[in-house]
């Protein structure tokens, strides 16, 4: 060892000649903290410290990226004379302006220790700076279960579990953690949402909003149009139902077939393209129908939309209806030209949640889509224009799931309305059941007996089995909504297409939807006629 180095691996080491008390000092401090562990400066002389990273420092994978580390050059003196590691490989040093940067590869998860070592100012002394650090770029886990609401009007407890390491906020409040990650929490009665986060020390954030609601309440609905609402016999026979306590909620068209906003709407392209009209009062329709004792379900026919088909081509924004190949607007099937807006193009997107929200903003307690799909006939005829990667299914699910985001600062319930097919054969439609549950509070499959084909389910003549062909669809809807809080709310038939439709094959379409434990339904009439003698009074609880 030469004689002019000092080393803390030579305690026994002695000086041939008498040291300067400064060197002493440097000496007794460098052997005092020998040994004290990463982040202790293990040096014989004082070193430079290093910028940008702390000891015992936990980075996000966002801090991890742009992390920078520097010394000083005034402290570390020429960049030949610094080395520095990080797990054992060299890191590159270059100059930049007063300080000397430490060229930091990219940071993998896991802990690692950078080393920086060089010669000191002081003659014959050398210093040594570790410092350790940990890259956590994995979200904290999250688990919260699905609140049980039994009283809307009482305070709900909130339950749930958290990586151990995480902090836990409810609305913004911090919350207790036990030492296995679990909390429980009460929020006040009236919110419709708890948004729950859990943050690691990294940064790092998983977050999960509630429905403090709970599941869907039972609903009793029957449809009726807009230019419905306005007659008064219509309007007054719906209501009637409500009042004698067959019927607990109503179904009004905020959009239509054909395109139409029922009331003045106040969203700019509705009036833009001519589609808002004065049918009836939002807020006076609403009031009435709560008086009754009723909820009221907005019904948005979303994609099928001849309104703004028409006002899209004739502005030359073709890419908002679904084309064919060669450029033209695809016919929708059987329900003609520019009928069928692009369930893709963010115009049309926003234009039905903008919709949605302002249904919610007027009082409306649910929102549910119609015509949430694409066209009917092969894919092959019909292009998607902006869909990118997407599959026609996914494309639906992200615009549904989108929506629900949308309406959850307003507390208000989304359903989605889905063809009865839709349960084995998603693609037909582009419309996956089991996508769909995970970001909607209900489904309305149309389990029409009268829209089956001869043989659906083992049922020879669905039309006149209402009963077993509306039991036997259900129950694939029930299976695929097993385990999560989505309700299945079928819409059944209460209507002549063929074989005559009286109160007994509307009853039985209740007691089919029952025996799936499905106690919710919606009657569909287009002129708003319904058996009232049918249905049943609604128990009271």
């Amino acid at each position: 060892m030469s004689p002019t180095r000092i080393s803390h691996s030579s305690p026994s080491y002695r000086p041939r000649r008498p040291a300067r008390r400064g060197a002493l000092i440097a000496t007794a401090t460098a052997l005092a903290l020998t040994g004290a562990g990463i982040g202790a400066w293990t040096f014989l002389a004082p070193g430079p410290g290093i910028q940008g990273l702390s000891d015992g420092t936990v980075l996000d994978g966002r801090k991890a990226a742009q992390v920078s580390a520097y010394v000083s050059t005034e402290a570390a003196g020429a960049k030949n004379k610094l080395h520095a590691t990080l797990d054992g490989t060299a890191v590159p040093v270059t100059a930049e302006g007063a300080r000397l940067k430490l060229a930091l590869p990219r940071l993998t998860e896991g802990r690692h220790t950078l080393v920086v070592a060089g010669d000191s100012s002081i003659p014959f002394a050398s210093y040594r700076k570790v410092v350790g650090f940990s890259v956590d770029a994995t979200a904290p886990k999250l688990e919260v279960a699905a609140p049980v609401v039994k009283d809307g009007a009482a305070p709900v407890t909130i339950t749930g579990r958290a990586s151990t390491d995480a902090e836990v906020t409810v609305n913004g409040k911090k919350v207790p953690v036990d030492k296995a990650g679990a909390f429980k929490v009460t929020v006040p009665k009236g919110t419709p949402v708890a948004t729950i986060a859990a943050v690691d020390r990294a940064g790092n954030t998983t977050t999960q909003d509630v429905s403090a609601r709970g599941r869907r309440p039972m609903i009793r609905a029957a449809h009726i149009t807009a230019i419905g609402w306005g007659d008064d016999t219509l309007r007054g026979n719906i209501l009637s139902l409500v009042r004698s306590g067959k019927l607990n909620a109503i179904e009004l068209d905020v959009k239509d077939e054909d395109g139409e906003v029922g009331y003045a709407s106040q969203v700019p392209l509705a009036r833009q393209i001519g589609a808002a009209k004065g049918y009836y009062d939002a807020r006076k329709a609403v009031a009435e129908i709560h008086k009754a004792g009723a909820q009221v379900i907005g019904r948005i026919v979303a994609f099928r939309d001849p309104k703004l088909g028409a006002a899209s081509w004739k502005a030359g924004k073709r890419d908002q209806l679904v084309l064919t190949p060669a450029g033209q607007p695809y016919d929708g099937g059987h329900y003609g030209a520019l009928s069928f807006t692009n369930f893709a193009n963010p115009v049309v997107r926003k234009y039905n949640q903008d919709l949605a929200v302002e249904a919610a903003r007027l009082g409306f307690d649910d929102v549910l889509y119609d015509y949430v799909r694409r066209p009917d006939g092969p894919l092959s005829h019909m292009r998607f224009p902006g869909i990118g990667g997407a599959t026609p299914e996914q494309s639906i699910t992200s615009f549904v799931a989108d929506t629900r985001t949308a309406l959850r600062p307003h507390g208000k319930y989304l359903g989605v309305s889905v063809f009865g097919i839709a349960a084995t054969r998603p693609t037909e439609i582009a419309q996956d059941i089991g996508a769909l549950v995970k970001v909607t509070d209900y489904i309305a499959p149309m389990v029409y007996p009268s829209h089956w084909g001869p043989g659906e389910y083992g049922v020879a003549q669905p039309d006149t089995a209402p009963y077993a062909i509306v039991q036997r669809s259900l129950a694939d809807f029930a299976r695929q909504a097993k385990g999560t809080q989505t309700e299945i709310v079928p819409w059944l038939q209460d209507f002549s297409m063929g074989s005559t439709y009286g109160p007994t094959q509307v009853a039985e379409q209740i007691k089919a939807a029952a025996a799936n434990k499905m106690n919710s339904f919606i009657l569909w009439n287009a002129g708003a006629r319904y058996q009232g003698a049918a249905l049943q009074q609604i128990a009271k609880h």
